[in-house]
């Protein structure tokens, strides 16, 4: 079976030569022997397209980049997806200004974006820190809208009060031509390699509450929904529009296989169950009707509150789960196998910590469980939850593979 084939069969519950083993690259550090140039850049960090528009990395990194990883990865028999980001646009009648307010003595400076909308201004504060070690993502030196180091260091976020909410309906908008062409165009080249090279595809389309805690931080977004719940949703709903515009713009290239949505942000973490069932499973339970009525499964990204809130995952109609996870969240797999994997395909069984411990043993412990309880059901992928980081060293990833094929050979 291709890589994309054996994907296809756990998204369908169905018999494959072996369970497929994925991950997710977030600057991991390649062996050398793996490391290729790209435009005389050497490119000693793996990442993945799924941080494009979201994320900066030193070096920039390509779909030529993206290609290549797909192809290193399948020379170590390890499956993996194509990740396409679908854009978003910016009304044209937005303009912004970007300033700089010098650090006083022993602060950050603080970067500032000012948009003007026909809905009003909004000001936008970020502090600016130091570079984190090689392989990370930086900082961009001025303030996107939407940038996980916006979180925890903005000075002022984007939407601070409920009479800024009005205004994200501008900055946050659907894809307009300029951005249909963009997809158009990528998929055309994402679309003749996966067939070529027999890979999955899969489509970030949608943010949900990501988006919520990107536009107003973590604290700002809880106390909205509980103090102004009327403006958070208004909030929630313009979002939901996008992401719902976004994910019919993925849909229209047949060689998407998979369309996922963010929930990082959406978790027991952040949300008791009774507000994620306001505000969450409504626009999601629509979601998945839109992509089932394309003949498409529907993943959804959940790192912690598995055990709470993953049936209601399923029962808004997702097919696919990242993740279960023993480590971090504490997930008993045995529950996950009997409580989700009839409804939905799971992903991962080991995390990324357990690949930095360094202890194959522990590794293949893990590795060797999961697949025992959770491979019968034919809808498993194996994945070091949630991703491989600049500090997962190589030798974590030959212990996991090891086991894999262990398991399987």
């Amino acid at each position: 079976m291709t890589s994309r084939e054996r994907i296809r069969a756990a998204l369908a519950g169905q018999q494959a030569d072996h369970p497929p083993l994925t991950t997710w690259c977030f600057g991991l550090p390649a062996p050398e022997h793996l490391r290729w140039e790209t435009g005389r850049r050497r490119i000693d960090y793996w990442y993945s397209m799924r941080m494009e528009h979201l994320h900066t990395t030193t070096v920039p990194w390509t779909l030529e980049d993206d290609f290549r990883r797909v192809l290193a990865w399948q020379s170590l028999g390890v499956d993996d997806l194509l990740d396409v980001s679908v854009p978003w646009s910016v009304g044209p009648e937005v303009t912004w200004a970007d300033s700089r307010i010098p650090a006083e003595q022993g602060r950050y400076p603080v970067m500032v974006r000012e948009y003007l909308t026909p809905s009003g201004s909004l000001r936008h504060a970020v502090k600016q820190t130091q570079p984190d070690p090689p392989g990370w993502p930086v900082q961009p030196d001025h303030v996107p809208l939407i940038e996980d180091f916006n979180i925890p260091r903005a000075v002022e976020h984007a939407v601070s009060s409920p009479s800024d909410v009005p205004v994200i309906q501008h900055l946050f908008a659907p894809p307009d031509e300029a951005a249909r062409d963009w997809f158009a165009h990528r998929m055309e080249d994402v679309g003749a390699f996966a067939r070529a090279k027999g890979v999955a595809v899969q489509a970030w389309s949608a943010f949900g509450m990501d988006a919520v805690v990107w536009f107003t931080g973590t604290e700002g977004a809880i106390m909205m929904a509980l103090d102004q719940p009327e403006a958070f949703g208004q909030l929630v709903d313009i979002i939901a529009a996008t992401d719902y515009a976004r994910t019919e713009l993925a849909l229209t290239s047949v060689d998407v296989d998979l369309i996922v949505q963010r929930g990082w942000y959406s978790s027991t973490d952040f949300w008791s169950p009774v507000l994620f069932d306001r505000f969450v499973f409504p626009h999601l339970s629509a979601l998945a009707n839109l992509v089932h009525h394309h003949g498409r499964k529907l993943g959804y990204v959940m790192t912690t509150g598995v055990a709470r809130l993953g049936p209601r995952l399923a029962d808004a109609g997702v097919d696919l789960l990242y993740f279960v996870d023993p480590v971090q969240d504490g997930v008993d797999l045995k529950w996950a196998r009997d409580e989700l994997a009839e409804r939905m395909t799971l992903v991962g069984g080991t995390n990324a910590l357990s690949l930095g411990s360094g202890d194959a043993a522990r590794i293949r412990e893990e590795a060797l469980r999961a697949l025992e309880i959770l491979a019968p059901t034919n809808r498993f992928i194996l994945h070091p939850v949630d991703a491989v980081f600049p500090d997962t060293p190589w030798s974590g990833i030959e212990a996991l593979i090891d086991a894999w094929k262990e398991w399987w050979a």
